[in-house]
């Protein structure tokens, strides 16, 4: 009976089954894979040396879309600042410590601008936003990193945004606030000239921190893995599938196989009395 499992149309299921069962595998391994990478959102580049900064036109192009991959980049603009345009934006020191970091805008041309993380300040001095260091007059050149926008699952911290400033340094609230075109990355400040003037006794004090290092251990990412889980569910589900329809063909073949039973009948050699009263009839005449 197993003959009826070589015919075409069963060579194709075999096929069909094997493909599904390969893409399956296939797209479990990749996601598999993937799963030992860092999100697409993490930047995994190292952080540059700021002697090797490019300026920021040949990295980046105003209002041009910023991939990832493009963050950590030593880059260096020149500019000048707008010191009216300064603003907030929560976020955690390296220790953990809830702060802000200041972001104001250096406009390098006629209407454009880039945004500028200056530093940290901690979350108690937010109010002495108007005792910062002032910014140097005039044309200035910052060197620093190239850092893609923040996203709003990124880096979450539970603090609240003052009022007239932004929860995340990203060119989608900016623009609400300054009035430039705007490069979709912001650059960490990690050197200037000329440097700023020289803080008051009193006056609160910025605190630079360069971008973190990339992750360098394997970062697992469980949403992966849990499609890895689906596709090999997937495949197992094709394999019993086809073993279920090999199994009733096999069946169905077997019943309907089996030779009808033998009727009896004449000529099939059992006396039959046909003759009757017309037999006896035939023998007396014989006699």
């Amino acid at each position: 009976m197993l003959s009826v499992l070589v015919k075409p149309r069963w060579l194709g299921i075999h096929l069909l089954a094997l493909l599904a069962v390969a893409v399956c595998l296939g797209a479990g391994y990749w996601q598999f894979e993937r799963a030992q990478e860092p999100s697409r959102e993490v930047v995994d580049n190292p952080v540059e040396q700021l002697s090797s900064a490019r300026p920021l036109g040949e990295v980046l192009e105003p209002g041009a879309y910023m991939p990832t991959d493009e963050g950590n980049q030593a880059v260096r603009a020149t500019g000048v600042y707008d010191s009216d345009g300064r603003l907030l934006a929560p976020a955690l020191s390296p220790e953990g410590e809830k702060g802000y970091y200041v972001v104001v805008p250096l406009v390098t041309g006629q209407d454009t601008a880039v945004a500028v993380s200056l530093g940290w300040i901690p979350q108690e001095a937010a109010g002495s936003v108007e005792r910062l260091p002032d910014l140097p007059e005039g044309e200035v050149t910052v060197t620093g990193w190239l850092r893609p926008p923040q996203k709003s699952e990124d880096g979450y911290v539970p603090i609240d945004t003052p009022q007239g400033h932004v929860a995340r340094i990203a060119p989608s609230l900016l623009i609400n606030e300054w009035p430039y075109r705007l490069y979709e990355g912001y650059i960490v400040r990690g050197g200037q000239r000329p440097p700023d003037p020289a803080a008051a006794g009193s006056g609160v004090r910025l605190r630079e921190i360069p971008p973190p290092k990339p992750p360098a251990e394997v970062v697992w990412n469980w949403r992966n893995v849990s499609y890895a889980a689906q596709w090999a569910v997937f495949g197992g589900a094709v394999v019993v599938f086809w073993v279920s329809l090999v199994r009733r063909e096999v069946r169905d073949g077997s019943q309907g196989g089996a030779p009808p039973a033998a009727e009896s009948g004449p000529g099939d050699g059992a006396p039959t009395d046909t003759a009757g009263d017309g037999g006896q009839e035939s023998v007396a005449r014989t006699r």
